[in-house]
């Protein structure tokens, strides 16, 4: 009878310096106060919503969405192509920030190495370093999208909810679309804490990476720039 290999055991922690006593009291107040929230709410919010956030948040639903868009509205030759059309950039733009995000996720949660919360049960991990805890990826991910859907918001309206999902522009998903995004983002990100999957400082510096993130694509790492610097060289 063919035998089942025991689950993967975490990567090796490569041992650091102690903190400092202020960071040292600043993680400890983070732990106890997380700690608080996650307790307090646990009977309140039920866990399916929970769970239903964080499928919503997840790159594993969030990559094949993007690619599938891309394959759906743009033939293959047409990726190479240029000028684009405005629902490819916005496509191309997203999948690059997105990629970014996953980048710095990952190299923080490499270095920084914090171990995820006592009472975090039965999580998927899709990666090495989501073992780690800090910074909260799907904070970063979710606060991306909605930097995203801010700064490109006429581009996303036209494109998405106009050309593509035909809402009238005077209704109300199109002119309250950002706002739902923004808070959607906000509401993950904190049942990040309420799941035991996270600390506060976690979601925290997570949601301010994602806002930097958007601002780097939008100002440096978008597609019109990339075709500038390949074709200058």
């Amino acid at each position: 009878m063919a035998s089942t290999s025991p689950p993967s055991p975490p990567p090796p922690v490569t041992p650091i310096p102690p903190p400092p006593a202020v960071l040292r009291r600043l993680i400890d107040l983070d732990t106890a106060v997380s700690l608080r929230v996650y307790t307090l709410f646990q009977p309140i919010i039920p866990f399916p919503v929970l769970k239903s956030l964080e499928y919503s948040g997840d790159g594993r639903l969030f990559f094949p969405i993007i690619l599938s868009g891309l394959l759906a509205t743009t033939p293959l030759a047409a990726l190479a192509a240029c000028p684009k059309t405005p629902s490819t950039l916005l496509l191309i733009n997203l999948l690059i920030g997105s990629l970014l995000d996953l980048l710095i996720i990952g190299l923080i949660k490499h270095l920084i190495q914090r171990p995820r919360p006592v009472y975090n049960k039965h999580m998927f991990l899709s990666f090495s370093v989501d073992h780690w805890s800090f910074p909260s990826g799907h904070s970063s991910r979710v606060f991306y999208i909605a930097t995203f859907c801010f700064l490109y918001s006429n581009q996303v309206i036209e494109v998405l909810l106009l050309k593509y999902l035909k809402f009238d522009s005077e209704s109300a998903i199109v002119r309250y679309f950002v706002v739902a995004v923004g808070l959607w983002a906000a509401i993950t990100s904190i049942s990040r804490v309420l799941l035991g999957r996270h600390f506060l400082l976690d979601v925290v510096a997570g949601g301010c990476l994602g806002v930097l993130e958007g601002v780097i694509v939008l100002r440096v790492l978008n597609c019109d720039n990339l075709n500038s610097w390949i074709a200058g060289h």
